[in-house]
């Protein structure tokens, strides 16, 4: 079974489960800034929903460019974290031609930006 995270839009959080090629069921929350809040709750009522244990995921994707820094940096951190501790692969959205990062046996989805992000980049007066 396959975990697909989509946080690209800032404004909704899309979840599916597959099994193989066949889309078992996909669900769109609602979430305008609020996917760090919705993301999670959601995975587990999309699980629930289809009686489904976190040990059954075998793969997680991750859709990985596109959106604002931080829309896009919920979903990448969630998945990466998510198959981290379930021990499980996680890789891009296929249209992605960055590769994963690798660490030892274990791997990671990177964020691709559309700019530089500019948190916390104040202008400093002149005095």
């Amino acid at each position: 079974m396959t975990l697909y995270i989509n946080t690209t839009n800032n404004d909704e959080i899309i979840i599916a489960l597959k099994q193989g090629a066949k889309l078992i069921i996909q669900k769109k929350i609602t979430a305008p800034r609020a996917q760090a809040e919705k993301l999670l709750p959601g995975i587990d009522r999309l699980l629930k929903s289809k009686k489904v244990k976190l040990s059954a995921l075998k793969k997680i994707i991750v859709a990985n460019q596109g959106g604002s820094f931080t829309s896009l940096r919920i979903g990448v951190i969630t998945a990466n974290a998510l198959a981290y501790a379930l021990k499980i692969p996680v890789e891009a959205e296929p249209k992605t031609l960055k590769k994963n990062k690798k660490f030892g046996a274990y791997s990671i989805v990177e964020p691709v930006y559309s700019s530089e992000p500019n948190i916390g980049k104040a202008k400093v007066p002149n005095l």
